[in-house]
C-alpha cells in the first residue's frame, strides 16, 4: 500500500493529460456506435429497427461480461508490464479494427439488400466490438493506482474533456458526414448495386480506429507500471467483499437504471432528428455548433456544482432536469415548416444530461474502491470498476431492446414514421424519474475521509 501511495505522488499535469487521452479516441468511436449505428442501418441499410435493435442488444450483454472479467483478471495477474498494460496491448487493436468493419459493410458485403447477411454482419462485429471496448475497464482501473482521490476530479475533468472533443468530432462526423451518406444509401438501397462510399466517410472511420489504438499504445509506452501490491483474496472472495457492500450494490443498480436511459437517449437522438425533424444538411451544421459549446458549458457547470454542493445533489438534480426535458421529444407532433429551433432545444438538452453524466462513474468507482481499501488493506480496483458493467450493460441491452419496440410501434402519425419516433422521449423521462427517487433513498456518493485530504 506504501509503493501505491508513493507512485501517486510522483504525477503530474503531464501524466494526467497522457493518461487521459485515450478518452479522445473511445469517445469518438463508441459515441458513432451509440449515436449513430441504427440509424445507419435502419434509416441507411434498410434493416427493421427490431432486428437492429436485438444485434445491438447482444453487443450490451457481451460488454456486460467481457469488462468484468478482464477487471477481474487485471487485478489478479501481474505481470513484467504490470496488471493493466498487458490487456491494453491486446484489446485495443481489436477496437480500432471492429469499428472500422461496423461503419463501412459496403466494403466487403456485395448485395446490401440482404438483410439476413446485413443482420449477422452488424451482430458479429457489435459483439466483437463490445467485447474489446472492456479494454477501458483495466484502463480506468488504473486511475486508482496512479493518481490521489483529490487528483481523481481533475483527472475525470480531463478525461471528460477529450470525452467532449471526441464527441464533438464525432457529432460533427454522425450529423454531418455519416447523415449525408444515410441520404444517399436510401436512394440505392433499392438497387442492385451499391452506392458508392464517399472517401470523407470512408477515411474518416479508418482515421478514428486508428487513432484509438495509437493514443492507447501511447499511455502503455510512457506512463509507468504500477507498483506490485499483492492480493491473497481470490476472485470468489473479491465477490463476496463487493456483493456484502450493500452501498455499492445500490450503486451499481443506480448505474444500471442511468444506463437504461440513457441507451434509450444515445441510440434515438440521431434518429428522431433524422426522421421525426426532418433535419438536412446545414440544419445539422447548426446543431454541431450548438452541441459543441453545449458540452464543454455543461461539464463546467457540473464539476463546479460537484465542488459545491457534492456529488449526490448534483446528480439528484441532473435526474430532475433529464425528466423535465425529454418529453421535448413530443414537439413533432405540431406541424411547422421547419424545426431546427426545437432541433437546437432538443440537442442543448441532451447535451446537459450527457454531459452531465459522464463526469460521474470514474469518480464513483474509484472512490468507492479506495473506501474499500481502507475497510480491507487491498486496493481491488479493476472488479470494482469492471463489476457494474454486469448491470450497466443487462439494463443498456434492455434500454435498446426497448427502443426497437417503441420504434416498431405499428401506429404512425404522419405517412413515414411511426409514433414510437416522438414518444420515446416521455418514457424515457420515467426512467430518470425513478433515478431520482432511488438515489435520494438508498445511495451515499459523498464519503467522510474526502475531507481529509
Amino acid at each position: 500500500m506504501n509503493e501505491i501511495i508513493s507512485i501517486k505522488k510522483k504525477t503530474g499535469p503531464e501524466e494526467r493529460f497522457l493518461f487521459s487521452l485515450p478518452r479522445l479516441g473511445t469517445s469518438t468511436i463508441l459515441g458513432i456506435e451509440s449515436w449513430a449505428l441504427l440509424t445507419l442501418y435502419t434509416s441507411g441499410y434498410g434493416l427493421d429497427p427490431f432486428r437492429a435493435a436485438i444485434a445491438l442488444a447482444i453487443g450490451y450483454l457481451t460488454i456486460a461480461a467481457s469488462q468484468f472479467l478482464l477487471g477481474w483478471v487485471s487485478d489478479q495477474k501481474y505481470t513484467k508490464l504490470g496488471r493493466r498494460k498487458p490487456y491494453i496491448l491486446i484489446f485495443a487493436p481489436l477496437l480500432g479494427i471492429s469499428i472500422i468493419f461496423l461503419l463501412l459493410p459496403g466494403q466487403f458485403i456485395k448485395d446490401l439488400r440482404n438483410k439476413d447477411i446485413l443482420f449477422f454482419w452488424l451482430l458479429l462485429w457489435d459483439v466483437i466490438f463490445r467485447a474489446s471496448y472492456a479494454v477501458t475497464t483495466p484502463y480506468q482501473a488504473w486511475m486508482a493506482e496512479l493518481f490521489s482521490v483529490k487528483e481523481r476530479p481533475k483527472i475525470s475533468q480531463i478525461q471528460n474533456s477529450f470525452n467532449y472533443i471526441g464527441n464533438a468530432i464525432m457529432a460533427i462526423f454522425s450529423l454531418l458526414i455519416l447523415t449525408e451518406y444515410v441520404g444517399r444509401l436510401q436512394i440505392y438501397i433499392n438497387y442492385s448495386i451499391n452506392y458508392p462510399i464517399p472517401l470523407t466517410y470512408s477515411l474518416s472511420v479508418i482515421f478514428f480506429g486508428v487513432l484509438t489504438v495509437i493514443f492507447f499504445y501511447l499511455v502503455v509506452i510512457f506512463l509507468p507500471t504500477e507498483p506490485h501490491h499483492k492480493l491473497k483474496s481470490n476472485m470468489k472472495e473479491n465477490l463476496k467483499t463487493i456483493l456484502k457492500n450493500k452501498n455499492y450494490i445500490l450503486l451499481v443498480l443506480m448505474v444500471g437504471l442511468v444506463g437504461l436511459g440513457l441507451a434509450m437517449i444515445t441510440n434515438t437522438m440521431l434518429k428522431y432528428a433524422d426522421d421525426a425533424l426532418n433535419l438536412r444538411g446545414a440544419d445539422y451544421m447548426v446543431i454541431s455548433i450548438f452541441l459543441l459549446l453545449a458540452l464543454f458549458l455543461f461539464l463546467h457547470i457540473w464539476r463546479v456544482a460537484i465542488d459545491r454542493i457534492g456529488k449526490k445533489k448534483t446528480l439528484l438534480s441532473l435526474f430532475l432536469i433529464a425528466t423535465a426535458f425529454l418529453p421535448i421529444t413530443l414537439l413533432a407532433l405540431i406541424p411547422l415548416s421547419t424545426y431546427i429551433f426545437v432541433g437546437i432545444i432538443f440537442i442543448i438538452g441532451i447535451a446537459a444530461i450527457i454531459g452531465g453524466w459522464y463526469l460521474f462513474p470514474y469518480i464513483l468507482y474509484a472512490d468507492i474502491a479506495e473506501h474499500d481499501q481502507k475497510e480491507t488493506g487491498e486496493l481491488k480496483a479493476g472488479i470494482y470498476t469492471g463489476f457494474p458493467s454486469i448491470i450497466l450493460n443487462i439494463f443498456q441491452a434492455l434500454g435498446i431492446f426497448l427502443i426497437g419496440l417503441i420504434l416498431s410501434i405499428p401506429i404512425y402519425y404522419n405517412t413515414l414514421n411511426s409514433i414510437g419516433i416522438v414518444l420515446w422521449g416521455p418514457i424515457t423521462s420515467i426512467v430518470f424519474l425513478i433515478c431520482y427517487f432511488y438515489t435520494k433513498k438508498f445511495v451515499t456518493l459523498d464519503f467522510e475521509w474526502e475531507n481529509t485530504y
